[in-house]
């Protein structure tokens, strides 16, 4: 991979991460149940609130470090797809889907591209490449 698109990759990813973290952060600490109460207003079920928290928390964190990065993007871009066709939608996009759209598009690129640059599963499969070697 070229110097550029690995450092944008990495930009990405961090800022994929942290944007997520702060969500799932926030949902804890304005109350879980206050956003399982609105999950429930909007016709999904209470507890798909504690899912949804702590996928972004967790995951935020996991992607920021690059740990697990192509399949918690992957789960991250399930969330936004429901956050639009559930909640966003109807608001149109101006002031509505747009950040859930680019956030989505974000966690898609990552999931499909990964982001190897100063990734911890850079460092595993790195590991996993010597002990190969060594072993053959």
């Amino acid at each position: 991979m070229n110097n550029k698109l690995a450092w944008s990759t990495l930009i990405l990813r961090v800022v994929l991460g942290i944007t997520f973290f702060l969500h799932g952060l926030d949902k804890f600490n304005s109350g879980i149940g206050n956003t399982v109460g609105w999950f429930e207003s909007i016709g999904l079920p209470g507890g798909l609130a504690y899912a949804v928290a702590v996928i972004e928390l967790v995951g935020g964190l996991l992607v920021i470090v690059g740990l697990g990065t192509k399949i918690v993007a992957a789960l991250l871009a399930v969330i936004m797809v429901g956050a639009i066709f559930t909640a966003k939608l109807s608001m149109g996009f101006l002031n509505g889907y747009e950040l859930d759209i680019v956030l989505f598009a974000t966690a898609l690129f990552i999931a499909v591209n990964g982001s190897k640059m100063l990734a911890i599963d850079s460092v595993i499969a790195g590991k996993k490449d010597q002990n190969h070697s060594t072993a053959a």
